[in-house]
């Protein structure tokens, strides 16, 4: 079943004091174009994440988005033993003289010693970026699949519309084939009609070659040729909408194909009734390409 290349999907989690939320969406394009705003310091994510999302998808103007968040907790942080020790080098110093000069200090407690700056730093562990990576491309799974999941129900509606539209072609092609052949014995009888009106009034013209202009002049009217490969075309389609793979590219070219047997169809016609007929099949078709521009 095919895939539509427009999808949405979005997903938040945690892991330890960090939180995130992120989007990931997609609009039609040529080829695949993956726009990545992770912040930089989660080293390797952004590579990891392209690849998942390439070997995924085939086609697409696809965007990531995630927003990430650090809760900091006394857990985060840790004793630093050469200010500890610094300070109380100093404290014992401080004592040493006040006992010197006869004086007595308040003894100074531990929250005391704690508070002063740059006592208690963030730990090393908790800075390092390597196992956020790792959970976060391990969560990122899990939305692609939704963002799939959306891709191919969009995909679904796509190939609904589309089978539709393929049935009208494949109605308006049979009208034509029986509009043309009911136009044939017209178009014989003019043409004898033609023949005899251009000998009666053309001295000296060879007959012969008259007619094989005028036989010249109904093989371009005729639209077997034109009805065959519509025919095929919507067989051709109908093939490719069943395929489980990427097809949009092959759908926008035989799309192209059914415009120029339409557009040769027309200018065959020498009937209102097939003109309509040929408007008709134009317009549907029109509408086709605007569907399958958003095939992946």
């Amino acid at each position: 079943m095919i895939r539509s290349m427009t999808g949405f999907a979005s997903g938040k989690g945690t892991h330890g004091p960090h939180s995130w939320t992120w989007e990931l969406r997609s609009v039609n394009g040529k080829g695949l174009d993956m726009r990545l705003r992770v912040p930089e310091w989660l080293t390797g994510l952004e590579a990891a994440l392209r690849s998942r999302i390439s070997k995924s998808l085939g086609r697409g103007n696809v965007t990531l988005s995630l927003k990430l968040s650090r809760e900091e907790t006394t857990a985060d942080l840790v004793l630093n033993p050469v200010a500890m020790a610094a300070a109380l080098d100093a404290l014992a110093r401080t004592q040493t003289m006040a006992e010197e000069r006869g004086l007595a200090l308040a003894p100074s407690t531990a929250a005391e010693l704690i508070a002063v700056k740059g006592m208690l730093e963030t730990g090393g562990d908790a800075d390092d970026p390597a196992p956020l990576v790792k959970h976060l491309t391990g969560a990122f799974d899990d939305l692609l699949s939704d963002f799939i999941k959306m891709r191919e129900s969009e995909g679904r509606a796509l190939a609904d519309v589309l089978e539709a539209q393929l049935s009208q072609v494949s109605s308006l092609t049979e009208q034509a084939a029986k509009l043309a052949e009911e136009r044939r014995d017209k178009i014989a009888e003019n043409l004898q009609e033609n023949l005899q009106r251009v000998m009666d009034n053309a001295q000296g013209a060879d007959p012969d070659r008259v007619a094989q202009e005028l036989a010249l002049i109904a093989v371009k009217s005729d639209i077997t040729e034109e009805i065959d490969r519509l025919k095929a075309h919507v067989t051709a389609a109908r093939d490719l909408l069943a395929q489980d793979a990427a097809v949009g590219r092959k759908l926008d070219f035989l799309m192209q194909e059914f415009n120029r047997e339409a557009n040769t169809l027309c200018s065959k016609a020498q009937s209102a009734d097939l003109t309509s007929v040929g408007l008709e099949l134009k317009a549907v078709i029109d509408q086709m390409r605007e569907q399958v521009q958003n095939v992946e």
